[in-house]
């Protein structure tokens, strides 16, 4: 029997994706038609609680950029959604005095399983852009990802980190200018080189387009080329890392020979973002990658209508314990980043969440994230009776309640 709700859910998403919502959006009303609450970081009880404080700080072109996905927006949506398909089994009378959130990743040793992924142009959210969020980081020990679109040179991030970052990949056409671009990345001491796969064939980010024509402001004042360009045949000149080199990036040509090519090039250890199958996951296993990141670049590459967290357990299961799978794309809760480690994931990545805090705080909005992502995870650690991370199983968690 069809769900009575359902109608008004999809009355709600067709809603969310037209014109309609994309102009209220952009005169700062929140999605859910009420006003923001006046920003204060001690009211923060959740990590959405920053959303609609991001969405009040930010022009329509920069919220359209970070908060949107492509074509209607569905695998947007599905990202958080899918978590619904999953259920926790509580487990009682475990000594949980203590927690220990503790991993490894590639050989190193992580304070918790949780990680700041790549999102660019940080300084269209916040003046600090990067160096704000590495320096929330380092306070909080969590792990950064940065971006190749970054809006701060990773020589400076690395500094205000306080150890090199990982640098996340978008290959320029030109070999020539992929080998100068991964050895300034291999010469500031970056461990991992996680190239972004999602985006070679380009992307419809028909919503974040819709955003920006209602933007009054004259662009070109801060940028050289429009703000949503870049993602496949577009210039990112003028970014730092794009110093001496032309700006283009994501070649649609690159097959699984470039894998082995930069496997060649580089010591950096090697990880491709963007793997959606458990066939991609093995072809990487063939090509001697060092990870993977289950990824659908947070719903703005390929319109699959798939979450990650469903996605997940096939690349998983391809792979086994012989490299490890990270994953990003909705993570809100605790509770959810506890799913995907219990699914076989490593660690888990948040984009949004973390933008959110840096636009409204700044680098203090950042590091309120973390803790709440870090405090929410170990309580869903102690409820479920695994207070430390190699305890937790397939057999903490159901999916639409049966066993995986």
């Amino acid at each position: 029997m069809r769900s009575p709700i359902a109608p008004r859910r999809e009355f709600l998403r067709f809603l969310a994706a037209s014109p309609l919502a994309a102009h209220a959006w952009a005169q700062g009303v929140a999605p859910s038609g009420a006003a923001p609450n006046s920003p204060n970081l001690r009211d923060a009880l959740n990590v959405m609680d920053f959303e609609p404080w991001a969405h009040a700080a930010l022009p329509p072109a920069h919220w359209g950029y970070m908060a949107t996905g492509v074509d209607d927006d569905a695998t947007l949506r599905m990202n958080h959604e899918a978590f619904a398909h999953y259920q926790l089994r509580a487990r009682r009378l475990v000594d949980v005095s203590k927690a220990d959130l503790k991993t490894e990743v590639l050989g190193a040793a992580w304070d918790m399983p949780i990680y700041v992924s790549a999102v660019g142009s940080q300084r269209a959210f916040h003046p600090q852009g990067e160096l704000a969020t590495a320096r929330a980081a380092n306070a909080k020990k969590a792990m950064q990802m940065l971006s190749t679109v970054t809006s701060v040179p990773v020589e400076d991030v690395a500094k205000a980190l306080g150890t090199p970052p990982w640098f996340q990949l978008y290959m320029p056409p030109s070999w020539n200018e992929t080998e100068k671009l991964v050895k300034r990345v291999e010469d500031a001491g970056c461990p991992v080189l996680a190239w972004t796969i999602d985006l070679l064939a380009g992307r419809n980010s028909e919503t974040a387009t819709r955003l920006t024509r209602t933007d009054t402001r004259d662009c070109l004042n801060c940028h050289t080329n429009s703000p949503t360009a870049g993602a496949n045949t577009g210039s990112s000149r003028g970014k730092p890392m794009f110093a001496g080199l032309s700006g283009l990036i994501n070649p649609p040509e690159a097959t699984w020979a470039y894998v082995d090519r930069l496997k060649k090039l580089t010591r950096m250890k090697l990880v491709l973002k963007g793997i959606d199958t458990a066939e991609d996951a093995r072809l990487a296993l063939e090509h001697g990658v060092d990870g993977v990141i289950v990824s659908n670049h947070g719903g703005r590459a390929t319109e699959t209508g798939r979450g990650t967290i469903d996605i997940l357990p096939e690349v998983v299961d391809a792979v086994g314990a012989r490299i490890p799978v990270l994953v990003d794309g909705g993570f809100r809760r605790g509770s959810d980043v506890y799913k995907a480690l219990a699914i076989g994931a490593r660690a888990v990545g948040i984009g949004r969440p973390y933008i959110w805090g840096l636009s409204a705080f700044g680098q203090e909005g950042v590091e309120k994230v973390l803790d709440i992502l870090r405090a929410e995870l170990e309580l869903t650690m102690r409820q479920c009776g695994t207070p430390s991370i190699k305890q937790i199983t397939r057999a903490a968690v159901l999916r639409n309640g049966l066993r995986l």
